[in-house]
């Protein structure tokens, strides 16, 4: 991703992640979009590199699993405040799946920020997202909050990049930035 996406991410986490608290990074890498100011209590990274993983400096703990071949996480009930996922969601071939089980693990008013944008790895991404549009792929990601009773989705950020040159001049440009921010409801 670009630097300006990188920037809108950091300012989005920057405004719905709260110090102190648990967060698990979905489908993470070596980079970390946690503004750096922030403490948290403890951070999670999952992914399927570890050395990736061993590289984010902002990880306490991580773990390697493909949810593709097992959606389940090995968390009790409730453990985390927050669940990111960065630019990975279009790979998830059991999306419902994963969503429940974030739901599942989320603590009560818990957030799962799922953030993307127009670039994939062709050959990984399921389907059903190469085949859609970008607003499409909104409501794909909106639809899979909705298949978990219980999530309900707080924000949908749709920022698609400026068109031609009057986006370059405009200081724009680059990727576009789409957010969808859910939250657990129910207890």
């Amino acid at each position: 991703m670009d630097s300006g996406f990188i920037g809108q991410l950091t300012d989005l986490y920057r405004e719905y992640l709260r110090p102190q608290t648990c967060i698990l990074d979905l489908m993470s890498s070596w980079v970390s979009h946690l503004p750096p100011e922030m403490e948290f209590a403890h951070v999670e990274g999952h992914g399927m590199n570890p050395e990736e993983l061993a590289a984010n400096p902002r990880l306490n703990h991580f773990f390697i699993q493909n949810l593709n071949q097992n959606p389940v996480l090995l968390f009790p009930d409730q453990s985390f405040e927050a669940v990111l996922n960065t630019v990975s969601v279009q790979y998830l071939q059991q999306p419902e799946q994963v969503f429940a089980e974030v739901y599942r693990i989320l603590k009560p008013q818990g957030l799962f920020i799922v953030s993307f944008s127009n670039r994939m790895f062709f050959q990984k991404a399921i389907q059903a997202w190469r085949d859609n549009s970008e607003a499409g792929r909104v409501e794909l990601v909106r639809r899979y909050f909705e298949s978990v009773p219980g999530f309900e989705v707080v924000k949908v950020i749709q920022r698609p990049a400026p068109m031609g040159w009057l986006g370059f001049w405009a200081g724009g440009g680059g990727d576009p930035f789409y957010a969808l921010i859910g939250q657990r409801t129910a207890g």
